[in-house]
């Protein structure tokens, strides 16, 4: 009798495994991201501390492609580069919803505009508000990824250096109004707690352009300035010029 039952057990479980989808949960948890209405690729990569091409090259999609809420992201470098299960999560996205942000302009091309962001690195930068830092750049601390410049509110806050707008939200917790630039493959600039943005996605910018005003944090006026080098935040100080 007990061996009828265990065979019985047995044959149910085999069952079960040959029903069930492979991989169905290979999506989900740690080293998954699901996307939000609010997110680009780019954004996804400045949360996280990634670069933004590395993020695209892991699931397998066009840097500038649009991603859609539900969409699974992987975070972590894939074993081998076999089509992610993120591929069939976001054909059912694509189904039922509209896609989140994109950072392609009305008009641009989605196929191949990750070529037409592609910018020699910066040979100047600029300040990007007038005004002292108020504090010193730590990597260790996520409030201190950047520098705090004190100044007026609604006071210009311009572009460091010539590129193109690739997030311009407030979708990022922490930061508030939030612009991102990319100036080339290797660097982003970013500029939060912004009262107003005054460029959209998508948008070239150039060297000393106002891209938005002056908000507060903690009911005092500041600039949150950051500079990302493929994805890893570094001293803007060692950038800027001496004021």
């Amino acid at each position: 009798m007990k061996s009828v039952l265990f065979h019985l057990i047995a044959a149910l479980l085999l069952i079960s495994c040959a029903t069930s989808p492979v991989g169905q949960n290979r999506s989900r948890g740690p080293g998954w991201y699901t996307v939000k209405t609010t997110d680009t690729l780019y954004s996804i990569a400045w949360r996280y501390g990634l670069d933004s091409q590395q993020l695209a090259n892991w699931n397998q999609i066009d840097l500038n492609e649009p991603i859609y809420p539900g969409q699974r992201l992987r975070l972590l470098q894939p074993d081998n580069q076999s089509r992610p299960a993120t591929s069939a999560a976001a054909t059912n996205a694509k189904q039922d919803s509209k896609p989140a942000i994109s950072s392609v302009s009305p008009g641009q091309p989605e196929s191949g505009s990750s070529q037409q962001l592609s910018l020699p690195d910066p040979n100047k930068w600029i300040w990007p508000t007038v005004g002292k830092p108020r504090n010193t750049f730590l990597a260790s601390r996520l409030d201190r990824r950047g520098i705090d410049i004190a100044g007026k509110q609604g006071q210009a806050v311009l572009a460091v250096a010539d590129g193109k707008v690739v997030y311009s939200g407030n979708g990022l917790a922490g930061y508030g109004n939030l612009i991102i630039i990319k100036h080339s493959d290797t660097y982003l600039s970013a500029y939060a707690y912004c009262q107003q943005r005054l460029v959209e996605e998508g948008m070239s910018v150039t060297a000393g352009k106002q891209v938005a005003t002056m908000g507060t944090r903690d009911n005092v006026a500041q600039l949150h300035f950051e500079i990302r080098r493929n994805g890893k935040p570094v001293d803007p100080i060692k950038y800027l010029p001496k004021q």
